[in-house]
């Protein structure tokens, strides 16, 4: 699929709800409160006729609406015709833009992770950096659609961000292109151990998923499985539960609960998806694994199933529906919060890994003088005829993976250490 630029309020289970259903549990609508829209239409007539700026009563009252919604939640929003058409095309994946996932957060506009291969990512952009003017526009006080606007444009065109990384402003000037985003990435990475990086949940990942690890089958048995969800922030509810079942065969995935009964919704682990039901497994999250990401890693850390490793993940728990309106607008609500097996919300908490480890990076003492036994003169041979080591023989280059990732090369150096710890004496 075709990807750039990504709102981070992610739909992760896009419904079409009538508005009708809002009310299928039986119970009367109540009444409208009579005297807030008296005090709404002498609002909406005090702007119209002494606002500085002549604005249409379309303008008005979809300025209006949209303040309504998105002073509900982060997540929640108001779309126009157009605005929904736009919001289809970016959950679809085929869309211009740079590349990056965003959160308004303390109404910073920050960065949540930049998409794989995309221009932010491969200009230097991170999770955590703060975007504060869009080529010549301030964002302070912008709506998520109105940044949308700005970032995106034809392919090949320039914008600059002015981002905020921890004090000191930066200048990032970001052409904007096409980027082939397949989902799942799979690779060797020694020792039987395959490592698969899903860089977010598209409407057909798991599919993706299932191909790649038959893929590496074909080629070798599969003793260690490192699943790299880093900076994912997330996607398609169903993707991540197909991603889950390929590791377990039985149980509660993940459930969702809210007012209404159309809100609640369960799913379970299937035999005929399950592909590496007893394979070691290593679970690498950090603070950009949100929203499915977090339910996979929920669903594994309650199932007992891997070993969840990396920083906290950043805690988005609710699901949102489109519900279309009569006049072809619509709102995307939160409806409800999802669960995982054991009944831990995630919304506003994140998962905490059963091994915290930071991304770090190392350096390493070189050139240490040492001796060993076999190099003192006089010493005693190997009790057992064993082949004599001496420093020479030492090899203290831990290897490029621990310089370049260090998160990974903890997941590898525990995958390998696993067997060793079941061996029985």
């Amino acid at each position: 699929m075709i990807k750039f630029l990504r709102q981070r309020m992610v739909v992760i289970c896009l419904v079409l709800l009538p508005q009708s259903a809002l009310y299928a549990d039986g119970l009367e609508k109540p009444a409208l409160p009579t005297a807030e829209i008296q005090s709404f239409v002498e609002a909406f007539e005090t702007i119209r006729e002494g606002y500085v700026e002549v604005l249409s009563d379309e303008d008005i009252l979809n300025k209006a609406l949209k303040g309504m919604v998105s002073g509900l939640d982060p997540h929640s929003e108001y779309f126009t015709k157009s605005e929904l058409v736009d919001f289809n095309e970016l959950t679809s994946g085929q869309y211009a833009g740079i590349g990056v996932e965003v959160e308004i957060k303390d109404k910073r506009l920050t960065i949540i992770t930049p998409i794989d291969g995309s221009a932010a990512a491969q200009a230097g952009v991170v999770a955590g950096d703060v975007i504060i003017k869009i080529d010549n526009t301030f964002i302070s006080d912008l709506g998520m659609q109105d940044i949308v606007t700005l970032m995106r444009g034809d392919i090949g065109s320039v914008v600059t961000l002015d981002i905020d990384r921890n004090g000191e402003v930066k200048r990032y000037e970001l052409t904007r292109g096409l980027i082939e985003d397949n989902s799942v990435t799979a690779k060797w990475l020694g020792d039987g151990i395959a490592y698969f990086r899903l860089s977010q949940f598209q409407s057909d990942s798991s599919e993706e998923f299932y191909q790649a690890i038959e893929t590496l089958k074909k080629e070798s048995a599969i003793k260690g499985v490192v699943l790299d969800l880093r900076n994912n922030p997330g996607g398609i509810l169903q993707s991540a539960v197909g991603v889950v079942d390929a590791f377990i065969d039985e149980g509660i995935i993940v459930y969702t609960s809210g007012r209404h009964e159309i809100s609640k919704s369960q799913f379970t682990a299937t035999e005929t998806n399950t592909k590496l039901a007893n394979v070691p497994l290593v679970l690498l999250v950090n603070e950009g694994s949100a929203s499915a990401s977090e339910i996979v890693a929920g669903a594994l850390q309650d199932h007992q199933r891997a070993v969840i490793m990396g920083t906290e993940t950043f805690g988005k728990g609710s699901v949102q529906t489109i519900v279309p309106l009569s006049n072809g607008d619509a709102v995307k609500l939160t409806t409800a919060l999802y669960f995982t097996p054991n009944g831990r919300s995630i919304q506003a908490q994140g998962i905490t890994p059963d091994i915290t480890v930071p991304q770090a990076t190392l350096t390493f003492e070189k050139g240490a003088f040492f001796v060993k036994e076999a190099e003192l003169k006089g010493h005693l041979g190997n009790g057992t005829g064993g082949v004599e080591r001496t420093s020479a023989d030492v090899q203290s280059d831990i290897g490029e993976l621990a310089k370049t990732d260090f998160q990974l090369f903890q997941a590898v150096t525990m995958l390998k250490a696993l067997p060793k710890l079941h061996q029985k004496p």
